[in-house]
């Protein structure tokens, strides 16, 4: 085990890695690298429905993905916690010979009955003097103690518990089963964790864990509980009903980034933001200045619109090799590299996400000579006006006079025919846009036709002329 402090990541396996756990995976990342100590994964598998090696794998592609690698000397794991079964019984079995913790063989209809009775909410302590030893079904519960107990957090400060709120809860199920609770102290006891940092949801957890932790005869460790994530209703994020899946993000062509720039700006702002008015940070930045003080306790909202534009900053500060390179590489693989490099530099400064790029420029690898479609709205809209066939006829006689073809000529030549009509240039590409790439908005028109070719532009625009004089009737 290594010196320095150590921080631990403990997800279940449940199909998908929620934005939430990747949230708190860097914040424990960041911190472990920062103080020289150690980020240990410890996957939580007891639940045999959820113990697939297939998500226990997706765990790791996704942390890998967001840069927290297993190759990396600060990274520990990961741990299994079916592994640590036999010291999670060991250890509420020395509770109970220590008197920390007794046998109940209430069921759960007689503790409602009891409660009932006694106008409380839950389990009233009844087993505590009764004397019993395990037996079947019964249950083994702490023996929680009079007084107050303090969390001391490095987020919300001091927080305090009455104990009396606190029933004697469940160490081990009647069939002798640790529970959550005394499974996820006993880990942390065994593999050393000195801080323990993740959402405000587990807070109502902490004085019970604190409380088996000081039984156990060790000394707590730091406590962190940032703010929960919600979506624009202010509602806890829910994989039921929100995009929360790191891997679809992913898969929809954000970059890992983007992401861990914006997921570290929720409950925590990067140095120097509110003088820039940019929360844009790289890692390097975000890890030397990230301190669990500077976490605000409110819930923070994971808008997927900024989420967006952070992701379109990035790509837009993509060196052009690499933009090349990455969204190249969201290309069916017969399209012309040669062609797509050339208009590259023309859309990345217009992308929100890599897996746009197919739809940005797919009229440009149409096969010569195959018939354009149209979007219909589109060539309705730049075909409304009495000028525009005329426009495009004269276009297309200047386009076919042109010594070099260019996106500079290309232009010169559309704007003296406009200059006929006394249009501004918005307004006369809006049919030459429609006829040569079947739709209204695009990467630059000067650019992309100077990519197309000679050829096939004018080609397009001739098909498009004829349409326009069949529909004119």
């Amino acid at each position: 085990m290594t010196n320095g402090p150590r921080f631990r990541f403990a997800p279940s396996p449940t199909g998908s890695f929620h934005v939430g756990g990747a949230r708190t995976a860097l914040h424990n990342w960041a911190l472990a690298r920062r103080l020289g100590g150690t980020f240990v994964l410890r996957i939580e598998d007891t639940d045999e429905a959820r113990n697939r090696p297939e998500w226990t794998q997706g765990i790791i592609d996704a942390l890998a993905w967001i840069g927290i690698s297993a190759d990396d000397p600060h990274f520990e794991g990961p741990h299994f916690q079916s592994e640590y079964a036999a010291a999670h019984v060991a250890a509420a079995h020395r509770l109970f010979e220590q008197g920390d913790a007794y046998y109940c063989d209430l069921s759960g209809e007689q503790i409602q009955e009891r409660a009932k009775e006694l106008g409380l909410s839950g389990y009233d302590g009844h087993s505590r003097d009764r004397g019993l030893g395990p037996g079947p079904g019964r249950v083994l519960r702490f023996r929680v103690p009079d007084g107050i107990t303090v969390v001391n957090d490095l987020v919300r400060g001091e927080v305090s518990f009455e104990n009396s709120t606190i029933e004697d809860f469940v160490l081990l199920r009647g069939n002798g089963t640790p529970v959550f609770l005394i499974a996820n102290v006993v880990d942390d006891i065994e593999m050393g964790i000195t801080h323990v940092v993740r959402a405000e949801e587990h807070l109502p957890n902490t004085p019970k864990q604190q409380m088996l932790w000081q039984a156990l005869g060790h000394e707590p460790p730091q406590w962190a509980h940032v703010p929960v994530l919600v979506n624009e209703q202010r509602k806890k994020l829910s994989k039921r009903r929100d995009k929360v899946a790191l891997e679809q993000y992913r898969d929809e062509g954000f970059l890992a980034d983007a992401m861990v720039n914006y997921l570290m700006t929720l409950g925590w702002t990067p140095p120097g933001a509110e003088e820039s008015g940019s929360e844009i940070a790289s890692w390097p930045e975000i890890e030397a200045a990230f301190r669990l003080e500077d976490v605000t306790h409110s819930p923070a909202f994971f808008d997927v619109k900024k989420l967006a534009a952070f992701n379109g900053d990035y790509i837009r500060m993509m060196p052009l090799d690499e933009f090349i390179e990455r969204a190249g590489a969201e290309l069916p693989i017969e399209w012309d590299r040669a062609r797509f490099t050339a208009i590259a530099p023309h859309i990345q400064e217009r992308l929100t996400t890599l897996t746009e790029v197919p739809d940005k420029v797919d009229f440009l690898f149409w096969p010569d000579d195959s018939p354009i479609e149209y979007d219909e709205a589109s060539w309705d809209k730049a075909f409304a006006a009495d000028w525009a066939r005329p426009l495009l006829d004269d276009v297309l006689e200047a386009y076919g006079a042109i010594a070099e073809w260019n996106a500079d000529a290309l232009k010169v030549a559309l704007e003296d025919v406009m200059a006929r009509y006394e249009l501004k240039l918005g307004k006369a590409q809006a049919p030459v846009r429609v006829a040569v790439t079947g739709r209204s908005v695009g990467p630059p028109l000067f650019e992309s036709l100077e990519v197309l070719g000679r050829y096939e532009t004018l080609r397009r625009l001739s098909d498009a002329n004829e349409r326009a004089a069949a529909r004119a009737g």
